[in-house]
Order: structure tokens, then C-alpha cells, then sequence
């Protein structure tokens, strides 16, 4: 092979070696030195730090991200696609409320964004405003038939309507109009779809799709995390336990930990699943007050395992303040019944249910609080 050649394959390998959110950082990092006063790369850049947080689930690239935004704006003050960036990355945050703010100012000021109506989507999601999530997504769908981030979004709003059929049909269309290189958004796709057919009590599809999403982008902390649900309901507890263990390795979040603690604790290994409970604790604690939280598992387990109802009422109460999602109210559900109301707590949770959601942890909760 002449030198020439062997450096040109050398770089094609290399290339072929990054994932599309590190060759979108590279490229914005390429282009602001360049060009350092054109602030719409820093807007680039930022959003590349964005993508690379999920696909690594290391939310240190949000800061990243809000630091280079800041060049940005200091640029150009409030321009209108820092602004964009900067609702993507309070989503990412989980500050729901904020971001639907800005996301409302952002749609007067051009009410034909698909975008922003997607932001305007999953914002009114987890705060519980179906109805106008609903609407967003058809305008998404109105103004550009077939996009892919509309489509995903009316996929999630079947399933939590209770149409699994329908959402499994619309995530097949998104990944068929989702271009080959993109092999994360891919990945997460088919890592959707693996999850669909759990909830529809398909292990074996599950299963076969997550393996898909793993051949995809190798060590998928999500695609690892449905193989970890799969395993608990076929009760092969240890499998399940080394599954969520690979995946809190790639994404040592505390809501994972969690997992990996329950799946020890159904494997019988408790001195272990006892070590992995306290640290998930310290850990989830620490992050409480903070919108990214995980707060729905910290509920979880001081009315599972640590048997204090009281602290996980008043975590319950703390974050349906926050947001009012099916899973947020049926977080509150659950520690209002441990507490003494499952009179209060079955309503409550009836009344969320009726949207259609087929969560089995949802119906199981359901369930135990009506025979209470």
C-alpha cells in the first residue's frame, strides 16, 4: 500500500471509530477555530456535547454544553437557535417547567419550527399536560409528515395511551427514515422497540431487539438496561444482576444503582444487594433537590426496603410538585399508601391510570393498593 494510501485508510478508520456525536464535536471544533467570532458553531457545539451526554450518559457534557452556549450568547445575545439549544438542554435537565417558558416564547416567535413544537411536546409530558403534548406532536406531524422526532414522540404517546401496537408501528417508521451512519439514534430506536415488546409481554422480541441495539453501539447502557428488566421477569435474577451491573458501569447513575440492587437482593446475594442499597441511597440523597434526580427510585425504596413511608411522602410530595406525570403520581400513590391513605392513594392512581398507561409496575401497584 503506497504511504499516501496507508495514511487516508488510517484516518477512514478513525473516523469510522467515532460516534456521530464526537464527529459532530470535532467538526464544530474544527470550524470555531476557524472562524472563533461566528457564534451559530457554538450553538453546533453545544448541542454535539448534548447528544454525546446520551449516548454516554455522562451528564458532565451538559455543562459542557452550557459553557459553550454562553460564547454563544455572548455573541449574540438571546439568539433564537442558542435559545433552541438551551431548551434541549433543560430538558436534558429535567427542568421541565423552564423549558416550556422558553419553548412557548420560542414557538410565537416562529410558529412553524417542528423543533420547537417536539420541545413543547416533551416538556408538557412530564409535567402531565397530555392534551397539549398530544397537539404539539401533531403539529410536528402537520408541518412535516413522517419526521422522525415527531413520529418517536407520537410513538411515546401511544404507548402511555395504552396503544403498544401503535407505538411499536411508529418507532419502525422512525428507525426506517433514520439515515445508516446514524447509528446511536439507531440504536436508541431499536432500544425503544425492546422496550415496547416488554410492555407487551414479548420477551422474546425484546430480547432479540436490545441484542440488535447492542450490535449497534456496542455496551449500550440502554439496550443493557432492558436485557436487566427482561432477566428480573423471567426470574433469572443473577443474569439480570449482571446486566445492570455492566450498564451502572457505563452510566454509574444512582437510579441504576438501584436496579442493580434490587437484582441482587431477588438473587439472594444480600450482603451485597445491603452495600449497593446504602450507596444508592447516599447517592440519590445527595441529588434530592436537584431537578435530574432520581427520586422516583429513592421513593421506591424507603417504602419497599427501608420502610419509612414518612420520607418517601415527603419526597413524593416534593417532586409532584415538580412535575405531573403518570410515573410521578404513581410514586406519590405508592408512598401515600404505605403511609395509611389507600383509599386516597387508589383514587389518586385510578385517575392517572385512566390515561392507558400498561406499565406492569404501575398495574402491579394498582393492584396491591386496591386489595389494601
Amino acid at each position: 500500500m503506497r504511504p499516501y494510501a496507508f495514511v487516508l485508510f488510517c484516518a477512514a478508520l478513525s473516523a469510522h471509530a467515532l460516534t456521530p456525536a464526537e464527529i459532530s464535536i470535532r467538526k464544530a471544533e474544527q470550524d470555531i477555530a476557524r472562524q472563533p467570532d461566528h457564534y451559530p458553531y457554538y450553538n453546533a457545539l453545544a448541542m454535539a456535547y448534548a447528544r454525546r451526554a446520551r449516548e454516554t450518559s455522562d451528564v458532565a457534557f451538559y455543562g459542557k454544553a452550557e459553557d459553550t452556549l454562553k460564547r454563544s450568547f455572548t455573541i449574540a445575545p438571546d439568539n433564537y437557535e442558542g435559545l433552541k439549544v438551551k431548551t434541549w438542554l433543560l430538558l436534558g435537565r429535567h427542568e421541565f417547567a423552564k423549558a416550556l417558558d422558553i419553548g412557548k416564547d420560542l414557538n410565537h416567535r416562529a410558529p412553524d419550527d417542528v423543533t420547537v413544537y417536539g420541545y413543547l411536546a416533551d416538556a408538557n409530558t412530564e409535567l402531565g399536560n397530555y392534551a397539549d403534548a398530544v397537539a404539539a406532536i401533531q403539529w410536528m406531524l402537520d408541518l412535516r409528515p413522517g419526521n422522525v422526532a415527531g413520529l418517536t414522540r407520537a410513538a411515546y404517546q401511544r404507548e402511555l395511551h395504552g396503544d403498544l401496537s401503535g407505538a411499536l408501528d411508529l418507532m419502525q417508521m422512525a428507525y426506517d427514515a433514520t439515515p445508516f451512519q446514524e447509528f446511536e439514534d439507531r440504536a436508541w430506536l431499536i432500544t425503544q422497540m425492546a422496550h415496547l415488546h416488554f410492555l407487551a409481554g414479548n420477551l422474546e422480541k425484546a430480547e432479540t431487539s436490545a441484542r440488535g441495539a447492542l450490535d449497534l453501539f456496542p455496551n449500550y447502557h440502554y439496550a443493557l438496561g432492558v436485557l436487566g428488566q427482561i432477566r428480573m421477569a423471567q426470574s433469572r435474577f443473577d443474569e439480570a444482576a449482571g446486566f445492570f451491573e455492566k450498564r451502572y458501569a457505563a452510566a454509574p447513575h444512582a437510579e441504576n444503582l438501584y436496579s442493580l440492587a434490587e437484582a441482587l437482593e431477588r438473587a439472594g446475594r444480600h450482603t451485597e444487594a445491603d452495600a449497593a442499597f446504602r450507596t444508592f441511597e447516599e447517592k440519590a440523597l445527595a441529588e434530592s433537590a436537584l431537578a435530574d434526580n432520581a427520586n422516583h427510585e429513592l421513593i421506591a425504596f424507603y417504602v419497599d426496603h427501608a420502610k419509612d413511608p414518612a420520607k418517601a411522602l415527603r419526597l413524593a410530595e416534593q417532586e409532584l410538585s415538580r412535575r405531573h406525570d403518570v410515573y410521578t403520581v404513581d410514586a406519590h400513590a405508592w408512598s401515600l399508601a404505605a403511609a395509611g391513605d389507600p383509599a386516597e392513594a387508589n383514587a389518586e392512581l385510578h385517575q392517572a391510570l385512566a390515561l392507558g398507561v400498561k406499565d406492569p409496575k404501575l398495574l402491579d401497584h394498582a393492584r396491591l393498593i386496591a386489595v389494601r
